[in-house]
């Protein structure tokens, strides 16, 4: 028997899966959770391993509505990347750092594509259960607290290092010194506006400069986000981080990436939003997939602002630990 979605279950789930899909959490997680520890019908609607679940139709218009929130916040640069690939297939050249860019988004794309088309069903019927999400959003909780004191561990030794390398600070700030995206420090009358288009320029011809084979092998790491519990972005990020970028590149490389894929999961699946599953609940879609796009959008506005300041990672490891593991305990104290 199949269970109608209900206004009060799309408006949740659009407002979870628009803030978490972009935070290092894990959004998959956190949908799969949610309804299990509600219960009910939640459980019961929302259930990702049903074949008649109204959720596979649902998820397609957050999936969509996310998407497009990326694209929406960061529509200069993606128009920039695109009219880099267009030249570079026009020209038959890759010269220029957007023309690079292009080819390594698309590039970087492919092997979790290819694994999500001919795998998501066993990704999603074997490891969607709740206690075993539970255990994998604590293990991403885990995963990213470790990457942070790698990274402070590597920093500290590259400041014994510089401390005896670097002339003193001219001005309170060492010669040549940048910003946190990597960028020459802005003019101080600059716009806001023109500032952040300059970081983000800057940040793009850093990001196109890492080679494509390192570019593939941190995209690649998007195919562990196939496990409910492991945040896309979040592993994106860390991956990144261990092949050399600074914490804001990573952050923004897994942003540039999060649009095509999540667009992409979305068109897979898009029969199932105009097939017999979706009959009856476009109105829940449209409501949740309006959330969902305002939630992203403030998300994506907020996280970039964050990490612009090479803020850690570590307050979203701790919420994942916490969140995973009271998870698990909830869930196994309901079945004994």
């Amino acid at each position: 028997m199949s269970h109608h979605l209900t206004y009060a279950e799309a408006v949740v789930t659009g407002i979870v899966q628009g803030v978490t899909e972009l935070f290092p959490v894990s959004s998959l997680g956190h949908n799969v959770l949610l309804p299990a520890l509600i219960g009910g019908s939640w459980a019961k609607t929302l259930d990702v391993t049903s074949d008649n679940s109204p959720y596979l139709a649902f998820v397609v218009g957050l999936h969509v509505a996310t998407a497009l929130a990326m694209i929406a916040y960061f529509w200069r640069d993606w128009l920039r990347i695109i009219g880099g690939f267009y030249s570079s297939v026009r020209r038959r050249e890759i010269t220029t750092a957007d023309q690079r860019l292009a080819w390594m988004i698309i590039l970087a794309t492919i092997p979790v594509g290819i694994v999500g088309a001919g795998l998501q069903k066993v990704f999603t019927h074997v490891f969607a259960k709740p206690a075993l999400t539970a255990v994998l959003l604590a293990v991403n909780g885990l995963i990213l607290l470790y990457s942070e004191r790698q990274r402070r561990t590597k920093e500290a030794a590259r400041a014994v290092s510089a401390a005896s390398a670097v002339p003193a600070a001219v001005g309170g700030r060492p010669r040549g010194a940048q910003d946190p995206w990597g960028g020459q420090e802005p003019r101080p009358l600059q716009d806001p506006r023109a500032a952040e288009t300059d970081r983000a320029v800057a940040a793009d011809r850093r990001l196109s400069t890492m080679g494509y084979g390192r570019a593939v092998g941190v995209g690649s790491a998007q195919i562990l986000a196939l496990l409910p519990g492991i945040s896309r972005d979040g592993i994106v990020t860390v991956a990144g981080l261990g092949r050399g970028l600074s914490r804001a590149d990573a952050v923004r490389y897994s942003f540039l990436l999060s649009a095509p894929v999540i667009l992409a999961a979305g068109a897979l699946k898009a029969h199932d939003l105009f097939g017999p599953l979706g009959t009856g609940i476009h109105g829940a879609v449209l409501a949740g997939s309006l959330l969902s796009f305002i939630g992203a959008y403030l998300s994506v506005r907020f996280l970039t602002r964050y990490f612009s300041e090479e803020r850690s990672l570590n307050p979203f490891g701790v919420y994942c630990l916490i969140a995973g593991l009271g998870s698990l305990v909830c869930l196994l104290l309901r079945n004994t």
